[in-house]
């Protein structure tokens, strides 16, 4: 499934809603696997919004033998790329990638051709998620 939204904070719950639905059309139903990957969605679509000056954010999720993949594309505009941060007890941002990496089994970012970043996360399907394609 791929998804362009806006790089607005209110198309972050817009974003969660449509992952939902494809979750269930893939008859996942498990609910710390769906916990993980709407987690693991607003953390990276959530970054790509206040990090990127780009006006569109792009998703795409897929499924793969036992993992769930997710992708979020900005559009760049900015000279950083993604990092994980380390903040104090004090602080009330910067754990965005923290969140991701123990939420997911691996995670990484790339620099695209435009300019913009990409950042993915696999979120493994809990063991008793069917395995098979949804009609």
């Amino acid at each position: 499934m791929v998804l362009r939204l806006p790089a607005l904070k209110r198309a972050v719950p817009v974003c969660r809603s449509l992952v939902r639905s494809w979750l269930d059309g893939q008859r996942i139903h498990d609910e710390d696997t769906r916990y993980l990957v709407l987690l693991v969605l607003s953390e990276l679509f959530t970054n790509a919004i206040q990090h990127s000056a780009g006006t569109r954010v792009t998703c795409r999720i897929s499924r793969a033998e036992n993992l769930l993949r997710i992708e979020v594309h900005d559009r760049g505009g900015t000279p950083s790329v993604p990092r994980m941060r380390h903040p104090g007890q004090g602080q009330e941002h910067g754990r965005g990638l923290e969140l991701v990496a123990k939420s997911s089994s691996q995670w990484g970012r790339r620099v695209e051709a435009d300019s913009g970043c990409t950042v993915w996360a696999a979120v493994p399907l809990a063991a008793g998620v069917r395995h098979g394609v949804a009609p």
